[in-house]
């Protein structure tokens, strides 16, 4: 169904995805060096201006958990394609809580690579609809 709507242009190309390396420091976060065209993330944000939220999950899976909730690791299969395509396994989910949210919330941050690794992620407000890679 997803590509029904890629074809007709329909669907946003924004999803925010993040890698973890280490631990969120100065310095852990990818550069704003993604360019168009392999990356359909829009934009770009600050570790400062995430979700106080997203900055502590950030932390969580620099450290490798543990994760507040159980599916949070689990492989991210980027089915939108808003992501660079790469073989399944390489990317992970993390939910980012939502206060005063009776589930998950819509918000999560995507990392590639390497588990724990930080300088390749991307966050999510909208459940994927939309995606912006983290930076420094």
């Amino acid at each position: 169904m997803a590509r029904k709507w890629l074809r007709k242009g329909v669907l946003p190309a924004a999803l925010i995805v993040v890698s973890l390396c280490g631990s969120v420091a100065p310095g852990a976060f990818a550069r704003d060096t993604a360019t168009p065209s392999t990356d359909q993330a829009q934009g770009t944000i600050a570790v400062t201006q995430l979700p106080r939220e997203a900055v502590n999950t950030l932390n969580l899976i620099a450290a490798g958990g543990p994760y507040p909730y159980e599916k949070d690791g689990i492989v991210f299969g980027n089915r939108e394609r808003l992501l660079s395509p790469h073989k399944r396994g390489y990317y992970h989910e993390y939910t980012v809580p939502t206060p005063r949210a009776r589930n998950r919330g819509a918000r999560r941050i995507v990392c590639g690579g390497p588990l724990q690794r930080t300088d390749n992620c991307y966050y999510s407000d909208d459940h994927y609809t939309s995606f912006k890679r983290i930076v420094e």
